[in-house]
């Protein structure tokens, strides 16, 4: 949850120069985050389910998804966070390159809470974070914390 450097955000992004991206619209909106970054589906469900699907060791407040990754795809990291009652309230926007109406759907059958094509333009890509952190890390109420035993 929520760190020193503000809300924990994890980046599932393959491409280096889109996660170089994310970084840069996040200091020019100056959004104080801690931002963690996993490079494919594998490492996504590690750092969120733990090696070997053991104990859990990272529960964001918000996830930006890519769909295209390597081995272990964005639909299947979905499926997975939506599936885990632990996660499953962990916002998820599906941040993109496509605007393919069956990855859309597919998106959202999986309960995405919202879906991004990737903005070309740098300016686009800030105001479009822009709106993700307002949206989503300021206006969006979200889930209150689990009941400690």
């Amino acid at each position: 949850m929520s760190g020193p450097a503000g809300p924990l955000l994890l980046l599932v992004e393959d491409s280096a120069a889109d996660a170089r991206l994310v970084r840069e619209a996040l200091i020019e909106n100056d959004m104080a985050v801690d931002l963690r970054v996993a490079r494919d589906g594998h490492e996504a469900l590690e750092l969120l389910f733990g090696a070997g699907g053991g104990s859990a060791s990272l529960t964001p407040d918000l996830i930006l998804l890519d769909l295209n990754l390597p081995g272990v795809d964005g639909l299947h990291v979905l499926e997975r966070l939506k599936a885990d009652a632990r996660l499953r309230q962990v916002p998820v926007v599906v941040l993109t390159t496509s605007a393919a109406a069956r990855d859309v759907g597919a998106a959202y059958d999986l309960h995405a809470n919202s879906y991004v094509v990737k903005p070309v333009d740098f300016f686009e890509f800030v105001d479009a974070m822009r709106s993700i952190q307002a949206f989503w890390l300021g206006l969006a109420q979200g889930p209150p914390p689990p009941a400690r035993a």
